[in-house]
């Protein structure tokens, strides 16, 4: 069976599966896959096709079906077909009607070539367009079928294909899957409160705070990103080193967007129920392994006490052991820092760091504080604008408020620090001369190192204390853990701390890192 083919029995299955019974057709060339197991599906008696020629009316016939309330779906082929069905999809935004508009496109290297009936649809309708990868699997495909049905008001799905468009075979998914809400991997939508299994471990990431703050305390072992409240302190670090069996999850809760840790991927993939929360737009599922989602918490069961005894167990043990580390290895490394400084702020102070290593330094190395705001630029986890978020909220802030940020962060906004009103902010830069983070991922790999200075690494050489002077901005340079802890004591006025670090001895220490953690559970 061709991939167009595959992939749009799985689309209508799943629209089926979903409730889905009346879809609006617009014959077109792009959309014959669709066009086919729609047909397909109707000789199953799974739902009723309307074919309509003109494709504005089409999209008016599915609005008035779906005003019922029930979702309903009008497919189109590419180009300005799509384009068509705006005037319908204003009207479902408005009036918060389930317009599903489910519209085929040409594959994304055809995208300004001049190729015939081919347009960027990538929002064209005015709503958030989810676009489906060419040839996507079965479980993203489902996902994202299951996130435009869950949709408050309309959605476009845009969907690529490729020739052949047309079928070899009449081969149907298979139906031995159950109902829709327990399909195994498929992300679906909680419409009723339901709980959890008592090994539940809970990743928080950036969301509502007053439902990050109710998440945290359900009862279960929390894992959360700096941004989030509260948290085992190293917990991303357990999940990078790789979950011992006994500290494996039945369940992971997540509420918010989680990105700093590959290990929280890895929990997801491995973890047979995965509870999404957050706003339906946002639903936090980037690895596709959601097998479920809601817009609220599920219903809190009792935890195992022996298990979360495990958990706390492990979390101090590992802290002892990257305590150890770390005062074993000279300072400064962007481990060290991260951890003295939110050791040392005072309480009620204010904390931004930048994206790239300084974030994940603290998530890795630094103790949890309820009494220190922690603030990132997580949205788009950019390096720009950092000084300028930073110094906007220390503006609003009442009382001491810090920024710990890498070297190119820092210059990339340097032009923050041409401020009318300057806060009592103090600017910690880890200066590693170039782009520390790249050591850590794959091109910072040993056979990798003849290109790596060059294209990653790429040091600067930039005089901060010059720079600053330039500003205006008093500037200090500090040399160890006692002069850091001092210079950083009492805020006044907008200034910068340098701490000057090499790179050429992080990913070794990460590898380190990284085997401590593991051998607390082999000794």
């Amino acid at each position: 069976m061709n991939p167009s083919t595959t992939q749009a029995r799985v689309i209508v299955d799943e629209l089926v599966r979903n409730g889905v019974r009346h879809v609006v057709l617009c014959p077109g060339s792009r959309n014959a896959p669709l066009s086919f197991a729609l047909h397909q599906a109707e000789q199953k008696g799974l739902l009723t096709v309307h074919v309509r020629i003109d494709e504005r009316s089409g999209g008016f016939l599915a609005l008035g079906l779906a005003k019922t309330g029930e979702p309903a779906v009008v497919t189109c082929t590419s180009g300005t077909a799509v384009v068509n069905l705006h005037p319908a999809v204003i009207e479902a935004q408005l009036t918060n009607v389930p317009l599903i508009a489910l519209t085929a496109d040409r594959p994304v290297d055809l995208y300004r070539t001049g190729s015939s009936q081919t347009i960027n649809q990538h929002d064209v309708l005015g709503i958030p367009t989810l676009h489906m990868p060419e040839g996507a699997g079965e479980a993203v495909t489902r996902s994202l079928i299951c996130r435009a049905i869950a949709a408050d008001g309309p959605s476009h799905v845009n969907v690529p294909f490729r020739p052949p468009l047309t079928p070899s075979d009449d081969l149907w998914p298979s139906s031995d899957r159950g109902a829709w809400t327990e399909t195994d991997r498929t992300f679906t939508v909680e419409t009723r409160p339901s709980s959890l299994p008592a090994r539940t471990l809970v990743l928080l990431g950036d969301d509502r705070p007053e439902r990050l703050l109710k998440a945290s305390r359900l009862g279960w072992p929390v894992i959360a990103e700096p941004t989030a409240p509260g948290g085992l302190r190293h917990g991303s670090l357990l999940l990078n080193a790789g979950l011992p069996e006994h500290l494996r999850p039945d369940a992971v809760l997540v509420v918010g967007r989680v990105t700093l840790s590959r290990g929280q991927q890895a929990v997801l993939g491995a973890t047979p129920i995965v509870h999404a929360v957050g706003d339906q737009a946002q639903w936090p599922d980037v690895p596709f392994t959601a097998t479920r989602a809601s817009t609220w918490l599920p219903e809190p069961a009792a935890p195992d006490g022996e298990w979360l005894q495990a958990w706390q167990s492990a979390v101090k043990s590992v802290s002892v052991a990257v305590d150890d580390l770390l005062d074993a290895t000279p300072w400064p490394t962007g481990l060290h820092v991260a951890r003295d400084l939110m050791q040392a702020v005072p309480s009620g102070s204010l904390l931004f760091v930048g994206s790239s290593n300084p974030i994940r330094d603290v998530d890795f190395a630094s103790e949890r504080r309820s009494d220190v705001v922690v603030h990132a630029n997580r949205g788009a986890a950019g390096i720009d604008g950092s000084v300028s978020t930073a110094i906007g909220l220390a503006v609003q802030h009442q009382g001491p408020a810090y920024a710990l940020m890498g070297d190119l962060t820092f210059l990339h906004d340097s032009n923050g620090l041409l401020a009318d009103r300057l806060p009592d902010l103090t600017i910690v830069v880890l200066n590693d001369d170039g782009g520390g983070i790249f050591s850590l991922l794959e091109q910072g790999a040993p056979e990798h190192g003849e290109s790596f200075e060059r294209i990653f690494g790429t040091p600067h050489g930039t005089d901060l204390t010059a720079l600053c002077a330039g500003y205006r901005i008093p500037h200090s340079t500090v040399d160890d853990q006692e002069e850091f802890r001092s210079a950083i004591a009492a805020p006044e006025g907008l200034r910068v701390v340098e701490v000057q670090a090499k790179r050429d001895e992080l990913r070794a220490l990460h590898q380190r890192l990284k085997a401590t953690v593991s051998n607390v559970f082999t000794r």
